[in-house]
């Protein structure tokens, strides 16, 4: 898009009269609307929008929207972030040993399926280091373990500070991270099998063959202090069959990780994720 534009992803108890309130706070400013869609949780009782409008024509200087957003958000109890269309997010993607999900992201990145920066890729192992050189990535190698966790949190952390990451995104990183280190940096999206609550430790598309599944899927979320139980970004299934063995299921399951995770990335970077509670709203 030429024209920059500007992004509001609002939450706030439902009332009357919401929707003219925020829209008008455009409207008043000399703003064009090009994107409006809204949702309501009668069970939370909320009401939850985003509203994208371009900046050129836009009254206020993009310093002053802010603060002249929260003159009306703060009466109202609404939950907001502000984005702009021209900022490019960075990111840092994190491995272990697997490359699938590594290589789809960079290949995206690259065929510009989305706007964003990846200055960093962060691993545990070593395998993967020649993947970031043949990119002109920075590799890091930290290896983890029981007894080092909190020291190599620290210098992860001091890394996506020096890089000024925005985003982390956990492309089958194989780690669990502490809860110090999600509530210091809590913008990490992370990609798993989405056989759970079934079929959890190791091995799960073996247990999965042996019980003889039908449908197999992956699972994109935000990652939080709880394992695996973070807001749900993006999910999808395919079905397989008596015929498929060990090996069918695990190419299927990577095909879906690969896909899942790159919508979630996508939505993501492109402001289109509210979050509330252990919830998202996912506006198309």
């Amino acid at each position: 898009m030429s024209s920059p534009t500007a992004t509001l992803l609002i939450s706030c108890p439902d009332q009357q009269g919401l929707v003219a309130k925020f829209a008008n706070f455009i409207y008043a400013n000399g703003g064009n609307i090009i994107h409006a869609d809204q949702h309501t949780d009668f069970a939370a009782e909320l009401f939850l929008t985003r509203l994208e409008w371009q900046l050129t024509g836009f009254n206020l200087p993009r310093e002053f929207i802010a603060p002249a957003f929260n003159a009306i958000a703060q009466p109202l109890n609404a939950k907001w972030e502000l984005h702009f269309s021209d900022t490019v997010p960075r990111i840092a993607i994190w491995v272990s040993k697997q490359d699938h999900c590594l290589f789809d992201l960079i290949w995206r990145h690259r065929a510009k399926e989305f706007t964003a920066e990846i200055p960093l890729i962060i691993s545990n192992h070593l395998p993967l280091q020649e993947v970031a050189e043949q990119f002109g990535i920075d590799y890091h190698y930290i290896p983890i373990n029981k007894d080092n966790k909190l020291e190599q949190e620290a210098k992860q952390l001091k890394l996506l500070r020096e890089y000024k990451i925005d985003l982390v995104v956990l492309a089958k990183y194989m780690q669990i991270l502490s809860a110090d280190f999600i509530a210091k940096f809590p913008q990490i999206i992370n990609i798993h099998h989405s056989f759970l609550p079934a079929f959890v430790g190791a091995n799960p598309y073996q247990k999965a063959f042996e019980r003889g599944v039908k449908i197999i899927g992956a699972t994109a979320h935000y990652v939080t202090s709880d394992l695996d139980a973070g807001p749900i970004i993006e999910q999808d299934v395919v079905r397989v069959s008596h015929r498929d063995e060990v090996e069918d299921l695990i190419r299927k399951g990577k095909d879906l990780e690969r896909i899942v995770l790159a919508r979630a990335v996508r939505s993501h970077l492109q402001n289109r994720v509210l979050v509330y509670g252990n919830r998202t709203v996912v506006f198309e």
